[in-house]
C-alpha cells in the first residue's frame, strides 16, 4: 500500500447495523444508530431505537418498513418541531413513536441511547402504550415492545379524564374535543377541550349544553375568529373561557388543562370569577363551583 492511499477498515472493526438489546415472544429491541438502517426485518414486530432526529424524513425511512415502534433523539426540536416532527408523522401511519433528549444519549449510537437515554417526547399511540416523559429509554423500549395502542376509529378516542370531582357529583372533564361532549355532561360537568371557539364550536356547545367550558383561543385569528363562539353562546347562559394556543397544545385536552392560562372570557364565566392571565384549573374549578 502507498504511503497516500486510504486507510482500510478491518470487517471486523464496522460495527453491524442493528443491535438485538432484548427479545421476546411478540418480537425485538432493536437498536441501531440510524433511521435508515430499520428494514424489512424489523417489519411489524420490532422497535426500532435508533440514534437519528425524528423528523419527517427519517420517519418517511422509518415507515417505509413499519416497525412495531420507533425510538429517536429529539435534536433540541427545533424551528416549528422540526426535528420532532415525525412523531405525528408516525402517528398517522399508526406506529407508536417517542424521542429521547438529545443531552442524555449520544447521537449517532443507538445502544448508547437504549442505555442511557430519557424520553422526552411521545405521540399519542406511544403514550397509550404506556410511554411518558421521563421514562428511560430502555424502560420505554421494553413498554412498546409488550403493549399495543387501542385499535379505535378517530370519534372513540376521546381522551375523556376526569380532573376534579365536586361533593355533588359534578366533575371537570378534559377531552380532544368539543365534539366528545355528552349528555352526561349537560348541566353538570365542565369541559376543557382542545379545539378552537369559533363559530363551527357552537353547534356543538348548544348540544351538549355543558355547566361550563374552557376550550382553545386558536390563537385568536383575524378580528378573533377564533374566540366569536364565547360570546354567541352567551344568550343560551352558558359560562366559557379560552386559553392561550401558544401555551397548550391544541387536539391534548390534558395539555388545556394543566398548561392553559385563561386568554378570554364570556360574560357569565367573568362572573364566576375566572380571569385572564388565570390557570385552567382554577378557572375550571370557580366554573364547576359556581
Amino acid at each position: 500500500m502507498s504511503a497516500g492511499a486510504p486507510k482500510q477498515t478491518p470487517a471486523a472493526q464496522t460495527p453491524a447495523k442493528q443491535t438485538e438489546v432484548l427479545a421476546s415472544a411478540r418480537g425485538r429491541v432493536m437498536c441501531m444508530d440510524s433511521a435508515y438502517d430499520v428494514d424489512a426485518a424489523n417489519r411489524g414486530r420490532d422497535v426500532c431505537v435508533n440514534s437519528s432526529y425524528c423528523g419527517v424524513l427519517p420517519a418517511r425511512f422509518i415507515a417505509e418498513h413499519r416497525p412495531r415502534a420507533a425510538i429517536g433523539m429529539d435534536c433540541g426540536v427545533g424551528p416549528e418541531g422540526s426535528a420532532i416532527a415525525g412523531l405525528w408523522y408516525l402517528e398517522a401511519l399508526g406506529i407508536p413513536a417517542a424521542t429521547a433528549d438529545v443531552m442524555t444519549a449520544h447521537l449517532g449510537d443507538g445502544v448508547h441511547l437504549y442505555r442511557t437515554g430519557v424520553v422526552r417526547f411521545a405521540n399519542r399511540l406511544a403514550l397509550d402504550c404506556g410511554v411518558a416523559a421521563g421514562l428511560p429509554v430502555r424502560g420505554a423500549a421494553a413498554v412498546l415492545l409488550e403493549n399495543d395502542p387501542p385499535l379505535a376509529a378517530a370519534a372513540e378516542i376521546t381522551n375523556r379524564t376526569v380532573m376534579e370531582t365536586a361533593p355533588d357529583g359534578r366533575s371537570v372533564v378534559a377531552a380532544d374535543s368539543i365534539a366528545f361532549g355528552t349528555s352526561e355532561d349537560t348541566g353538570r360537568n365542565v369541559l376543557v377541550t382542545a379545539g378552537h371557539t369559533g363559530r363551527s364550536a357552537v353547534p356543538y356547545l348548544r348540544r351538549c349544553r355543558p355547566l361550563g367550558f374552557i376550550c382553545s383561543d386558536g390563537g385568536r385569528g383575524m378580528d378573533d375568529s377564533g374566540i366569536a363562539g364565547l360570546y354567541m353562546v352567551e344568550a343560551d347562559g352558558l359560562a366559557g373561557a379560552t386559553v392561550d394556543a401558544r401555551r397548550a397544545r391544541m387536539g391534548n385536552g390534558l395539555s388545556h388543562y394543566h398548561d392553559g392560562i385563561i386568554s378570554a372570557a364570556n360574560a357569565a364565566a367573568a362572573a364566576a370569577g375566572v380571569d385572564i392571565g388565570m390557570p385552567c384549573p382554577q378557572a375550571a374549578h370557580l366554573l364547576l363551583h359556581r
